[in-house]
């Protein structure tokens, strides 16, 4: 089952003692003894020996499933006086040089196939891991929330008072737009549910327990005393771990993660779970390192400020924007479109595609290359944007940013399009592309392979019928420059638009 070695590094003692709040490791030579505390808190009771067996006896049958050779079995240790001997699991000892977290900080070269490996051997757990109604139970929407408001209830307790460990402000900000993700993205954690996604994972996955042996990485230290801390989305299992490589100043190794780990699990989630995920176990530590420092550890302040800024920075990537890119025809809204999704991984939706969509499924007709005439009526314009808007709605839905490319010049579609981002629980942008009239026509001459029915003319009277109107909550994007530098500003929208 396992193979006997000292693990220990030169300078590592034959001998050590480590401790936390439930429990002990008594670390010689090659062993680790680890022992329950007779402590009784709200989460756990290991106030009498068969308590602590017990707890034990789960530990190992748990590790078991991603550290078989590192978890050996329960012993018993005999007290100086007579009693009930103390059971201790028996642990293979591994050197710090053999840490993943220890590997990171020295930049070991080897890391980056260490993590591919890591990322294999959780994809393979996670779909082989057991699966059931009460496991995908706690991956409902109100599980969900009840895992971040548990959480933040005691972000808010150590934000408060004289000496506040965490900034009130920052806790905030996190509460709202956890709350904000959490509202709109019901039928994301639906799909989720649907897909078997929902496992009995790790749940503690942070790279101080990871150790890489012979090649192999040993997942140690799952989460144990609470079953259902354990009943996660196998991306949460993950992004736990990404987390923490983040924290450790790496985010290129935590984003190859999470690549690797997806294409092994063939997980298509949306970009904006992962940071949801991430996000909400940066939280988790936030808390861990305040009660850490209400244990008498004052460095574990910074650790917290650290975490819950991460935690923010995440879920402000992660909630889904809603984005009007506008103009009129050939004033470059399609190529900003396309090339801004790109580069943000977003969802493109243009009034041109489907309004040819249509055409063809004959739900509206007209001959095309008319302004507000044949093919572009009032009535079928405004049936293709409702179309739009509903096509939208779904993506929104389902987590992913969304960029709409169309003249947006009737106000009332505008209007629609703000009514939606509310109700999708979306970020709204708005953005207007302007260029010379003169060189919108000549792009329009230039076109090849478009599915717009502009004309030199109709853009000359979109441009009259426009200039006295108002779209003051637009952002003007100057596109009469290289395209690159539009992009670069139509991004920064985005990011600062939370």
């Amino acid at each position: 089952m396992h193979r006997d070695f000292d693990a220990r590094a030169a300078d590592q003692p034959y001998a050590q003692v480590r401790e936390t709040h439930t429990g002990v490791v008594i670390l010689v030579g090659d062993r680790a003894y680890k022992a329950k505390r007779p402590v009784v808190t709200d989460f756990l009771d290991f106030s009498t020996h068969s308590a602590r067996e017990h707890a034990l006896a789960r530990e190992l049958e748990l590790n078991n499933r991603l550290a078989p050779h590192a978890y050996l079995g329960i012993a018993h240790l005999d007290g100086p006086t007579a009693g009930e001997r103390e059971p201790v699991l028996v642990m293979n000892r591994y050197s710090d040089e053999v840490r993943l977290s220890t590997r990171v900080r020295n930049n070991v070269e080897t890391v980056p196939a260490e993590l591919e490996r890591v990322a294999m051997v959780l994809a393979e757990f996670h779909g082989r891991a057991a699966r059931s109604r009460e496991i995908d139970a706690e991956a409902r929407v109100l599980a969900i929330k009840g895992r971040w408001d548990d959480n933040l209830v005691e972000l808010e307790k150590f934000a408060a008072g004289d000496a506040p460990v965490v900034s009130a402000d920052t806790v905030r900000r996190v509460k709202e737009l956890a709350h904000q993700y959490i509202s709109g993205r019901a039928v994301l954690f639906a799909d989720r549910i649907s897909l078997r996604r929902i496992v009995d994972g790790h749940g503690d996955l942070m790279a101080d327990d990871i150790f890489c042996v012979d090649g192999h990485p040993n997942l140690l230290d799952c989460m144990d005393f609470d079953d259902k801390l354990r009943y996660v989305d196998g991306l949460d299992d993950a992004a736990f771990l990404a987390m923490d490589l983040e924290f450790l100043g790496r985010p290129d190794l935590a984003e190859a993660f999470l690549d690797r780990y997806c294409g092994r699990a063939a997980d298509e989630a949306p970009r904006s779970l992962r940071h949801f995920y991430i996000a909400y176990r940066a939280g988790v530590r936030a808390k861990v390192d305040c009660i850490r420092h209400a244990q008498g550890h004052p460095e574990a302040a910074a650790d917290a400020a650290r975490h819950l800024e991460l935690a923010l920075e995440h879920l402000r990537a992660a909630v889904p924007r809603l984005v009007l890119v506008g103009g009129g025809p050939g004033t470059g809204k399609t190529t900003l479109a396309r090339s801004l999704a790109e580069r943000i991984g977003a969802r493109v939706i243009s009034t041109d595609d489907v309004r040819k969509d249509l055409e063809r499924d004959d739900v509206i007709a007209g001959a095309p290359g008319e302004l507000d005439a044949g093919l572009y009526t009032p009535e079928n314009v405004a049936t293709v944007y409702k179309v739009v808007l509903r096509r939208a709605h779904s993506m929104l839905a389902a987590g992913e940013t969304v960029i709409l490319d169309g003249t947006w010049r009737d106000p009332s579609h505008r209007e629609l399009a703000r009514a939606l981002a509310a109700k999708a629980h979306a970020i709204l942008l708005e953005m207007a592309c302007t260029t010379p009239l003169a060189e919108a026509q000549d792009r329009i001459t230039q076109r090849r392979n478009s599915t717009s029915d502009a004309t030199p003319e109709i853009a000359r009277s979109i441009d009259e019928q426009q200039a006295g109107a108002v779209w003051d909550s637009a952002h003007r994007i100057a596109t009469d420059r290289p395209l690159a530098d539009s992009v670069a500003e139509a991004q920064q929208l985005c990011c600062l638009a939370i």
